[in-house]
């Protein structure tokens, strides 16, 4: 078959499945891209004529529709994702911080970013970054460190092998990440006659490993001398699908069940068995019972600094940890007992293993208390309601009451996500998705997007602040464009609230974190007059403004009504702390300084940093 390379690259993906558990779906849901002279003839020219069989959907920021894409595939268990197509140049490099984002979070996404003539007929081309050590460097090198897989198509003939070996890490549950395919605009053009069977249906089956039964025998044997047992779910049991395993281990057994960012939901929020958050962002009852903990089984978590509060949190000097995740990398952290398996595969085998074990009364009575205590802590959180401005954290109570137990709320960076991972009321798996791995800012509209396109039965609540907004808005034009509706609460504090506290907590006294204008002492002037609400105006959505918590509770509900996307715009005081979680996080602070703030911040930070343990 004789067809261009871009043309072979589009029929290729279009004709990939993924399976698992006998479910079949279209590995890739479309294509977004954003044309120039290094893919428009090539890639452009391939989705036209494949539109039908192929959706191509117009992005308006490269770093942004990785972002969607990512979002999409996070929210399909990363079964499904899309590719992401731009021209070379600033299109291609646009997308690196993208990359690294679905990389650290284990995200499968593909990049076909536009490259420099393979034939180096009129170099140098437009775009093209001369490198006098070697014509063979192009600005895509800059996708190597943050891709799992990494490619440049210079001839026809070495495609097939390129896509193969993409498809092979995309489908990996251990592997997964960014993969580059960068194509030469050149090549993209050339035609080449192609085997019929490369673009034949294949069905990629992602697979469940199973406990190697030495390991799960060790597992069950350290977790039936444990007294104070505590688990933390990590994203790998969200992904795995296995929060009814997890729920009925847990309701067998009586082991309380903490959650990471991304673990968030794998027990509803009033399960009897559930402690909430854990970590520098968790809640009180569930850090208190992790520095209680003999044993600690980790279940698709990669004990991020966050999940373990800088290595200080596991205090118990006899602690122990067992690692069920299907990536050795992160089973053997903490000196863990590696139990490296599905989630599903591992849970049902640790059930058979201990049946008959529970905990003692005790821990679960204690998990219970420490539990109500921190739910009574929320509710006055949720009801702030003598000010105006509201505190984040009544804003955050409110979108999560006046929301439906399967709706989505969808969050990335600032003090937000924190807030969130303490606050929110989670009553389904998928109804949490905050990006913490990279938490970057402007992931928040853009990966709201794409739950959305993978969930379009599910109410999408985006909940960013002004300066994340700020950083990446750009998709709200394409949610528009497609017809997908958002609500999109804008939480505008004038400033960087998040780093503004961290600020003030490290004596550097939340220097170069307000948006002020300029006066002859610094930025402290009056509040910057940037209008954000008109702003999203004039990107095609609709805009509500609110004032104080009725005000915003009444137009929240009017743009779940709406069936338009939809901003509603509420100021909040950024002073007002949501509960605290008890536990610290190392950033570490001057060790010598003239100002007296500084200095007593590296005291505590010295005092704080004994805490500090390693795992051998």
């Amino acid at each position: 078959m004789r067809l261009t390379v871009g043309q072979a690259v589009v029929r290729f993906l279009a004709a990939q499945y993924s399976e698992r558990d006998g479910v079949e779906r279209r590995f890739f849901a479309g294509c977004f891209g954003i044309f120039g002279h290094g893919n428009v003839a090539g890639m452009g020219q391939a989705l036209l004529e494949h539109a039908e069989d192929f959706p191509y959907y117009m992005a308006r920021n490269e770093q942004a529709m990785v972002h969607a894409a990512s979002g999409f595939a996070r929210m399909s268990d990363r079964l499904s994702t899309f590719a992401c197509t731009t021209s070379i140049g600033p299109g291609a490099t646009n997308m690196v911080t993208g990359a690294a984002l679905a990389t650290v979070n284990r995200l499968p996404v593909l990049l076909l970013p536009g490259d420099v003539f393979a034939t180096r007929a009129a170099n140098p081309v437009l775009q093209e970054l001369e490198d006098a050590r070697s014509f063979d460097v192009s600005v895509n090198d800059c996708f190597k460190p943050v891709s799992r897989y990494w490619d440049r198509i210079n001839r026809p003939e070495q495609l097939p092998g390129a896509l193969l070996a993409a498809m092979r890490v995309l489908t990996d549950p251990a592997e997964t990440g960014a993969v580059t395919l960068a194509l030469p605009q050149d090549v993209q053009a050339e035609a080449f006659d192609w085997p019929e069977e490369l673009f034949a249906r294949r069905v990629w089956r992602i697979a469940r490993p199973v406990p190697e039964p030495a390991a799960l025998d060790e597992a069950a044997a350290i977790l039936q001398a444990a007294e104070r047992p505590l688990i933390v779910a990590g994203g790998g049991v969200i992904y795995s699908q296995a929060t009814e395993e997890l729920r009925a281990f847990a309701e067998r057994t009586g082991i309380p069940v903490a959650e990471t960012q991304a673990g968030k939901g794998a027990l509803p929020w009033d399960h009897a068995c559930s402690v909430g958050a854990i970590g520098a962002t968790g809640t009180t009852a569930a850090n208190a019972l992790a520095r209680e903990a003999d044993v600690v089984v980790g279940i698709g978590t990669r004990y991020s600094d966050f999940t373990t509060a800088s290595h200080s949190l596991f205090a118990n000097p006899a602690v122990k940890f067992v690692n069920v995740n299907v990536a050795r990398a992160d089973a053997v952290k903490l000196a863990g007992t590696a139990v490296v398996a599905d989630a599903k595969e591992a849970i049902r085998g640790l059930r058979v293993s201990l049946a008959g074990y529970g905990v003692p009364e005790a821990h679960r009575g204690r998990a219970r208390t420490l539990m109500a205590a921190w739910n009574a802590a929320v509710d006055d959180a949720y009801e702030l309601r003598h000010r105006t401005p509201p505190a984040q954290a009544e804003v955050i109570g409110i979108v999560n009451t006046e929301s439906g137990p399967r709706d989505v709320v969808v969050c990335a960076a600032g003090s937000m996500p924190g807030d969130l991972h303490k606050l929110w009321r989670a009553r389904d798996p998928k109804g949490y998705h905050v990006e913490y791995g990279y938490s970057c800012m402007g992931y928040e509209i853009a990966g709201g997007l794409g739950v959305k396109m993978a969930a379009p039965d599910r109410e999408v609540f985006v909940m960013v602040g002004d300066g994340s907004y700020l950083m990446m808005a750009q998709e709200l034009t394409t949610a528009v464009a497609e017809g997908i509706k958002l609500v999109v609460v804008l939480v505008q504090n004038h400033g960087y609230a998040s780093i503004g506290n961290l600020s003030e907590s490290v004596g550097a006294d939340r220097f170069g974190t307000r948006h002020r204008v300029r006066t002859a002492t610094g930025l402290n002037g009056d509040p910057i007059p940037v209008d954000l609400a008109a702003n999203a105006a004039s990107l095609g959505a609709d805009v509500l403004h609110a004032t104080g918590a009725e005000g915003f509770r009444e137009a929240l509900r009017k743009a779940i009504a709406s069936p338009r996307t939809t901003v509603v715009h509420v100021e909040t005081d950024p002073l007002v702390p949501a509960p605290d979680s008890e536990a610290w996080w190392d950033v570490p602070v001057a060790e010598v300084a003239a100002l007296d703030h500084t200095q007593q911040a590296r005291a505590r930070y010295d005092d704080q940093k004994k805490a500090q343990r390693r795992y051998l």
